[in-house]
Parts: structure tokens; C-alpha cells; sequence
């Protein structure tokens, strides 16, 4: 069983483009998406297109959430998403459950952590802003009862935007880094590949480079001016302005 597994595009259409492409060139059993589907401006309206065709997404993320109305805050980015979107986007996004389980129960995913989109599973924020690695403790308890007792061999989230893995008590627990928004310094799509074979399961990261030149200057065109320039720069230098 090999499964492709991808989230935060964040409304970039050109990566998302990319890595369907390669995600159809590996022939997955099937192809799972973590959320914050459009909460971005490199033509979030395709890039709802492309993820309704190709890969809808699987569970609800935390921006997933401002779009659908359920969170308050950054009014302006979420009226012109909403713009760019057909009126059925915001119910679809609410109705995405916190996490799901497949390929019978061995793996789970989830956007930030299996009990809220918004809390990191493998990454903790102490006083001053300072983020650590998740202690093990703390990884499970987030991890909300998924367990090698009962039947878990694998979780896979997104959130962070970083590339991580460890193991819990037998568990594989994978940040699955993200599809745009990068904030490492390399702005490649980022997916995951899972393989179950003879009844154990491997993990590959995999990246994919897209045209973000492109992407920013769709950016440029067609984002609000307060929005555009910070989007270009992310896009371009895979950093967080």
C-alpha cells in the first residue's frame, strides 16, 4: 500500500500544480490532503479547483477555519479569499473533521495535532516565543488516544510548515512540511510518500520545485496591495517575511 499524503497549500495553485503531478507520476493507492487548503494568494480560486478535482482535502485546518468563519481575525485576507472562492468553499471547510484514521486504522491524519488544527503535535512553544521539540510526553498526549495498543503505526500532520519525524512509543509521527509557505529557506512543494510493506510502514519526504516566479507575480497582479508584496517575498525566498 503506498499512500501520498500533502497539506498547506495555502492558495498556491502553481505548487499545488507541481506536486499533483509528481504525486500522479509515483501512482499512489491514495492521495490525502491535511488542510489550510487557500489561505493564500497565488491564485487561491485554481488552487481550490485543482484540490476539489485531484485530492479534496481530508481534514480541516486551522485557516481552513478563518475562511469558514469559525475563527475571528485577519478580517481583510479572509474577505478576499472568500472573493476568490465559489460560495460552497466556506461550508465544505467547516464540515472537515479534526482528524481521520485510514488504511484500517494505522494511519491517522490530522492539520496541527489530532485534537485541534491549531496546536503543533511535534513542536512546543514556550515563554518568549521560543519553540523546542516536542517532549514525548507532550507528543502523547496530543496524539488523543492513537496509539500501537490500539492499532496506530502512523501519524501524519502538517502546520508547522517543517519537515519532521520521530517516533512514540511505536508510533511514526511525521510533519509532512508544507505544499507553500515555506519558512526554511527552500521553496520546493513539500508531500510525503507512506509504504506499507510486509506490515511495516516507511516514510519519504519528498520535494518538488514549481515555477515561483510565476506564482509571485500572479501575486503581484491580482492580491490586494497590502497582501502582495509580503506573499511575493515568501513565495521567492521559501521564508516568512
Amino acid at each position: 500500500m503506498r499512500l501520498a499524503v500533502f497539506g498547506d497549500v495555502h492558495g498556491n495553485a502553481y505548487a499545488l500544480q507541481a506536486v499533483l503531478d509528481a504525486i500522479q507520476t509515483a501512482a499512489p493507492d491514495a492521495v490525502y490532503n491535511l488542510g489550510d487548503t487557500v489561505w493564500g494568494a497565488a491564485d487561491p480560486g485554481r488552487a481550490w479547483a485543482l484540490q476539489q478535482e485531484h485530492a479534496p482535502p481530508t481534514v480541516r485546518g486551522n485557516t481552513d477555519e478563518r475562511v469558514a468563519g469559525m475563527r475571528d481575525g485577519k478580517e481583510a485576507m479572509r474577505t478576499w479569499v472568500r472573493s476568490q472562492l465559489p460560495p460552497e468553499a466556506s461550508p465544505i471547510l467547516a464540515a472537515l473533521p479534526t482528524h481521520v484514521d485510514v488504511a484500517g486504522g494505522e494511519v491517522r491524519l490530522a492539520h496541527g495535532s489530532p485534537r485541534s488544527p491549531w496546536e503543533d503535535l511535534l513542536l512546543t512553544e514556550e515563554d518568549g516565543g521560543h519553540t523546542r521539540p516536542a517532549h514525548v510526553a507532550e507528543i502523547r498526549e496530543r496524539l488523543d488516544g492513537f496509539s500501537f495498543e490500539t492499532g496506530g503505526r502512523v501519524c501524519v500532520v502538517g502546520h508547522t510548515h517543517r519537515e519532521l519525524l520521530t517516533v512514540v512509543d511505536g508510533v511514526t509521527v511525521v510533519n509532512a512540511g508544507p505544499v507553500s509557505r515555506h519558512k526554511d529557506g527552500l521553496p520546493l512543494g513539500r508531500w510525503v510518500l507512506l509504504t506499507r510493506q510486509d506490515g511495516a510502514w516507511s516514510v519519504e519526504f519528498r520535494r518538488t520545485p514549481y515555477d515561483t516566479q510565476a506564482a509571485a507575480a500572479w501575486a503581484h497582479a491580482h492580491a490586494p496591495a497590502d497582501i502582495a508584496p509580503d506573499e511575493a517575498t515568501w513565495l521567492t525566498t521559501g521564508r516568512e517575511p
